[in-house]
């Protein structure tokens, strides 16, 4: 279990906004580098990439774009937590958009379980109508 970190220092990095397609690339970079500076290795980088940019991509298609926030956390461990957030329709079932085959696309519908697959902590906040907001965080080793 991750030590508790609402009390550790964090640094926030300039917030991403992503509105068209040629944005997407932008916030996989700005989290790469993110998670270069934090000391993160290869794996650790690729599935902090991976799921932040599907998750990135989800805001896109199905909120309109939206806002990144990166922030490396401190403290007993250094990590980064993302935070991604839109202004769209939300989602109406989120247990039913967490299991795997689930999609409301053409896409494979691995989206939102296998993102939470690949961090340490995962959390959503959406409802009809109030737009969705998922903030990740994954530790280094």
């Amino acid at each position: 279990m991750p030590p508790d970190d609402r009390h550790a220092p964090v640094r926030e990095l300039a917030p991403y906004e992503f509105r068209t397609d040629h944005d997407l690339p932008g916030a996989r970079h700005a989290v790469r580098a993110a998670a270069l500076r934090a000391g993160f290795g290869l794996i650790g980088q690729t599935k902090i990439v991976t799921a932040v940019s599907e998750l990135v991509r989800n805001a896109h298609v199905h909120g309109g774009g939206g806002t990144l926030r990166i922030e490396q956390v401190t403290g007993a461990r250094t990590g980064l937590r993302v935070t991604i957030r839109d202004h769209g329709p939300g989602i109406a079932d989120v247990a039913a958009a967490l299991a795997d085959g689930y999609s409301t696309g053409t896409g494979l519908g691995h989206g939102l379980g296998g993102a939470r697959r690949l961090v340490d902590e995962f959390a959503i906040e959406t409802g009809p109508g109030g737009g969705t907001t998922v903030t990740v965080l994954r530790w280094a080793p």
